[in-house]
């Protein structure tokens, strides 16, 4: 029998178990994620992932929805927090770091004038703010180091700062 090795919360073996099968080969390291999104009415919709119930997504009043969920653009948000929130948990476990608790604040602005057709160009964020708050005893220096390595890794981060292929099409 093994023991499961934990530090914060995070089944060490298991990733340590990932990482060398990706070590072991290569092809182990590409994964394709989807979602399945079907709309329920008004600007209301819901994205199927996996097992999971289904997330749901709508629009604030003030931009005509029945404000029943966060919408898109809160959800990317939510994404990029969580997407970094992973990436400290692991990275921090492999380096050994306890963290004590974890947040990360996201925020972005957006001008609506492209989304109400009222002018052409970038329709998305402006840019985007992520403040991290780590409560830890380790060390400056090695909170200043995992916070390197996670944005240099985080795919979320990645995805939504490079120019990434979107093919949307009309089936």
């Amino acid at each position: 029998m093994t023991t499961q090795v934990r530090l914060n919360q995070v089944d060490i073996e298991a990733v340590g178990g990932l990482v060398a099968a990706v070590q072991a080969d290569s092809a182990k390291a590409k994964t394709t994620w989807a979602a399945h999104v079907t709309w329920t009415g008004g600007f209301q919709s819901e994205a199927k992932v996996r097992q999971f119930p289904a997330a749901k997504s709508d629009e604030p009043p003030a931009l005509g929805g029945g404000d029943t969920a966060a919408n898109p653009v809160e959800q990317l948000l939510s994404a990029l927090g969580n997407c970094l929130a992973v990436g400290y948990a692991a990275n921090a476990t492999v380096a050994g770091i306890q963290l004590d608790k974890l947040t990360v604040d996201v925020k972005g602005d957006v001008d609506l004038h492209v989304f109400l057709g009222l002018a052409e160009g970038h329709a998305g964020f402006d840019g985007i703010t992520a403040t991290v708050r780590i409560d830890s005893p380790a060390d400056r220096a090695d909170l200043e180091a995992l916070h390197t390595k996670v944005i240099a890794s985080s795919p979320v981060g990645h995805t939504l700062t490079a120019a990434v292929p979107v093919d949307v099409r009309l089936a």
